[in-house]
């Protein structure tokens, strides 16, 4: 296949018609971004019929078979005729998770809390009695250092939250948990719920997070690290993130005792790793030097909240990406980390482990990577004076011609 999207069908909301929809079908709002995609492919591995619910169009590649919905979560309207049919819904789609799109208290605020709040409306009023929720960590962790911890641990107040975008995954999160056991209008049944909290997405072709590092450390600005070294934190591989998905919504099931009902579950990788190592292989493997300069964490907080002070007052004229906001410094340098024992327990989740190499052969395949032109010109230069100096040699030996 090649890069362009492959469409056999692809469907305006307007006109889409779902009579023929079945058991296994399964609609995913954010589909058409990198998770999304690669959830879809692998449902679709599997035989499932999979619709991906989204304001665009996927910018990768995809099966020619895969359901394509244009529409807007916020738009109930759109949501319901979308959902209508429907098996199961992964309900991945946010908004505000990192760089200037964190400060959007408006847009975050109508996406992650209305749009789930139409989600659940629409699952019950036409009898969908799965969904599946893709949270965050953020819920419970505001800052403060968490080792190991687990899911008994209590939501992290609202106020103390220092992003938009963690309140309102929070809340969403709440309202996905209250909604366990909704009677559906016009069936038998109830709404089964539950949330996935995962670490940092990464993996070959990671559109959000890799493409702004790699571009920090091409500009030359990834000089220096923070915090402590002894910090830690946790990443979770796409494929991970996939797998716990099917298994959450496959537990939410009869035929698995609906064991996932009403649950909440961390999902990550399972290796706590500090932040900067962790991206020491990429940094390195596209022929850059690692930073040797380590900054105290309340110097670049610091940094962060002027950063995010300055784009309050000319935002609204120029609308340039914070080089990093205060959540994001909480996140990378401040020690969290949790427990995978529940997620393994009650859905069968094994992590298998992944390096960072796939993803530096992503970016090297794309023209990424430290040119060495420097060294090869004087490669170059030396090889030209090594031939200059034998051929002088070779010459110094024949006999000087001269006039009588």
């Amino acid at each position: 296949m090649d890069n362009k999207c492959c469409w056999s069908l692809f469907i305006e909301i307007g006109t889409l018609a779902m009579e023929n929809a079945h058991a296994d079908t399964f609609l995913i709002t954010g589909g058409c971004g990198y998770f999304g995609c690669r959830l879809a492919h692998s449902l679709h591995k599997k035989g499932a019929k999979v619709i991906l619910f989204d304001t665009v169009p996927p910018s990768q590649a995809v099966l020619e078979d895969l359901v394509f919905v244009r529409g807007d979560i916020r738009d109930y309207a759109q949501v319901e005729k979308a959902i209508s049919g429907v098996d199961c819904v992964f309900h991945i789609a946010s908004y505000g998770m990192s760089g200037r799109e964190q400060l959007n208290r408006q847009l975050i605020e109508a996406v992650n809390v209305q749009g789930t709040q139409n989600v659940l409306k629409a699952c019950v009023e036409l009898g969908v009695s799965r969904l599946v929720y893709t949270s965050t960590f953020n819920v419970v962790f505001g800052g403060q250092v968490i080792e190991n911890g687990d899911e008994s641990l209590p939501y992290l107040p609202l106020h103390l939250h220092p992003d938009h975008y963690s309140r309102t995954k929070s809340l969403a999160e709440m309202a996905v948990m209250k909604a366990n056991g909704t009677a559906l209008n016009g069936s038998p049944g109830v709404l089964r719920t539950c949330a996935l909290r995962p670490a940092g997405i990464y993996g070959p072709g990671e559109q959000r997070h890799l493409p702004r590092i790699v571009s920090y450390i091409e500009k030359g600005i990834f000089r220096f690290v923070y915090g402590k070294p002894s910090s830690l934190v946790e990443f979770v591989h796409v494929d991970n993130l996939v797998s716990a998905h099917e298994l959450a919504a496959e537990a939410l099931t009869p035929e698995k005792q609906r064991r996932s009902a009403g649950q909440a579950y961390f999902i990550s990788d399972g290796r706590p790793v500090n932040n900067f190592e962790f991206f020491r292989p990429l940094v390195e493997g596209l022929g850059y030097p690692f930073p040797k300069l380590r900054l105290p964490i309340s110097l670049i907080y610091f940094f962060a909240f002027l950063t995010e002070m300055v784009h309050h007052l000319i935002g609204p004229f120029y609308n340039f990406q914070p080089l990093l906001t205060r959540t994001e410094v909480y996140k990378t340098g401040v020690t969290h980390y949790f427990s995978m024992a529940k997620a393994k327990v009650e859905l069968g989740y094994e992590p298998q482990e992944h390096d960072m190499d796939e993803v530096v052969q992503w970016f090297r395949s794309r023209g990424h990577g430290k040119k060495r032109r420097s060294s090869s010109v004087s490669r170059f230069l030396l090889h030209i004076l090594f031939v200059s100096a034998f051929v002088a040699a070779a010459l110094s030996f024949l006999p000087v011609v001269g006039s009588r």
